[in-house]
């Protein structure tokens, strides 16, 4: 059964454009590197959310093939790439996993 993993991110204020498209490209590119990754989007939230989104971001949603999928996920080295630059850019992080 697919896991979705739901993560939200609360930016530094020194953040740019560029940072964060570098950022989103290389968690897209995660795809095809970690086994079980089946897909990932990443994003800012709609105009209509924000005053909601308790100053979160940006945010994204990975699929994984399977819970079991999450562990290997968290250790792999692309994974490790993208938090690493996670911890330079984000304030906060909430992550929130479901299965259906």
């Amino acid at each position: 059964m697919p896991v979705y993993h739901i993560v939200l991110f609360r930016l530094k204020p020194h953040v740019t454009p560029s940072q964060l498209q570098t950022w989103t490209s290389l968690a897209q590119n995660m795809v095809g590197k970690i086994p079980g990754l089946i897909s990932l989007k990443a994003n800012t939230p709609l105009p209509i959310c924000v005053p909601r989104a308790k100053g979160f971001d940006m945010g994204l949603v990975a699929v994984l093939e399977k819970e079991g999928d999450l562990k290997g996920y968290a250790v792999h080295e692309a994974h490790l790439e993208v938090q690493k630059m996670r911890e330079e850019l984000c304030e906060d992080t909430l992550a929130y996993d479901l299965e259906f």
